[in-house]
């Protein structure tokens, strides 16, 4: 891929078609996750080539601008030459070894000491997200010798059985399988709740204070779209589970070193007790983490009652692509170019969608952002869903016929990285325009 690539047409074309025919036959649904079979948005899959800055080249030749940023991990582009270097120089002293190494320690140190909730505690790495959240819980009910895990209606946190919970009827309920496969027992003590609702919350402290044990909650939503905290609501969670005995669980596996060096935590100014970690973390490898308070990462065997393994967990490569990345976010922070960059797209979209006369708000949160269809604002998954679907996936097809690729669903968040300059914010804003003008045509 060139330096500055010129876009051109991103609609899926015979490459990525005759891909997608190929992977039906030996892949189910012919994705190997799901989001990427572009269905809600009424698009065959787009298969990837290659990636570069803000940049991604489609298996047909095009070169689009990218704020899926393989779901967050790429904070400073696709294919940064130091990272790419780190996990270079990694891999040829070999791939995994099954034993510890130096480097998972200078990484665990790196990630205590930019981590508030990691500060003065530990943390353990594993392999993805979904285990870091899974074992956060299986930590704090063996810490506290409780069951029941309070989570938000639309809050994703991988797909562990006792996660893939839907929210029953009511403003707070004991959850639902939230996919076939999920037994009734696995999600029996699930409690869900709207988020942002810290009425909600507090009645089902009020229920079942003395056997919660803790509330996992994304401190900004990005899997319903990104919907930011109303003020007040992570404190309340904060004191509730200081009153209750229960741990507070932040899911920054998208936040972490997104909104701020020290994430969310940082951000809006709220220690958890447990902090679950990947992505960024990971430099855009297979890697999450978790950890907190010293005395609840004592209960983790082998010190503990708890247990938790992985043959691939501190993976040389993934730790050395996610120390780099830190290290280069550690040494020049980014964070106030990245509002600024989100700032610019996100009142250039909605300036373009009120001249066309189209209802759209566009929430943001420091680098994440999401183009919701509607007028209303959006504080929960319950809005998320009555929004104008339709209008957003044909606002992505347009988008991407004009080489600008957005995530294929209205209930997921878009990502600015440090390679999002001028020139790629300018392109998108004229991509947009133009969409607009030919959904009012």
């Amino acid at each position: 891929m060139s330096a500055a690539p010129s876009v051109t047409r991103g609609t899926p074309g015979p490459r990525s078609n005759a891909l997608a025919e190929r992977a039906a036959k030996v892949i189910p649904g012919g994705v190997n996750s799901p989001v990427r079979a572009f269905r809600s948005v009424g698009e065959p899959p787009l298969f990837v080539a290659a990636g570069r800055g803000a940049y991604l080249e489609t298996a047909d030749g095009a070169e689009v601008v990218d704020y899926i940023g393989s779901w967050g991990p790429a904070i400073l582009g696709h294919a940064h030459p130091n990272v790419v270097d780190a996990v270079a120089r990694a891999a040829a002293r070999g791939l995994s070894f099954g034993a510890s190494t130096a480097a998972e320690v200078a990484f665990a140190e790196r990630l205590c000491r930019l981590h508030p909730a990691l500060e003065g505690g530990m943390v353990r790495l594993v392999n993805s997200g979904t285990e870091a959240t899974m074992s956060a819980l299986r930590l704090a009910r063996g810490a506290t010798g409780r069951n029941k895990i309070v989570k938000m209606d639309g809050g994703y946190h991988g797909h562990a059985d006792a996660l893939l919970a839907a929210a029953g009827s009511g403003a707070a309920t004991l959850g639902l399988p939230g996919s076939a496969g999920v037994p009734e027992g696995a999600v029996a003590d699930t409690v869900v709740v709207p988020y942002n609702d810290a009425a909600a919350l507090e009645d089902v402290f009020e229920r079942f204070g003395d056997e919660i044990a803790a509330i996992i909650v994304e401190p900004v939503a990005g899997n319903m779209g990104c919907i930011p905290p109303e003020p007040g609501y992570l404190e309340g969670m904060r004191s509730l589970c200081d009153r209750n005995g229960a741990v507070l669980v932040f899911d920054e596996v998208m936040t972490g070193f997104r909104l701020a060096l020290g994430g969310a935590a940082e951000r809006f100014g709220v220690r958890p007790d447990l902090v679950c970690l990947g992505k960024i973390a990971g430099g855009g490898m297979p890697l999450g983490a978790y950890g907190g308070r010293r005395d609840l990462m004592a209960h983790l065997a082998p010190e503990g009652p708890v247990y938790q393994a992985g043959t691939l967990s501190g993976n040389p490569l993934a730790v050395a692509a996610g120390d780099t990345t830190l290290e280069i976010l550690a040494a020049d922070p980014p964070y106030e170019a990245l509002r600024r960059t989100t700032e610019r797209l996100a009142e250039g979209i909605e300036t373009a969608a009120r001249e066309a006369g189209i209802a759209v708000r566009v929430q943001r949160c420091e680098s994440m952002w999401t183009v919701f269809f509607t007028d209303r604002p959006v504080r929960n998954y319950a809005d998320a869903k009555a929004t104008d679907t339709d209008a957003f996936a044909r606002f992505h097809r347009a988008m991407l016929a004009r080489g600008v690729l957005l995530p294929p669903s209205a209930f997921e968040a878009c990502f600015v990285s440090v390679a999002h300059g001028d020139t790629e914010v300018e392109r998108t804003l004229e991509a947009a325009r133009g969409a607009f003008t030919e959904m009012t045509s």
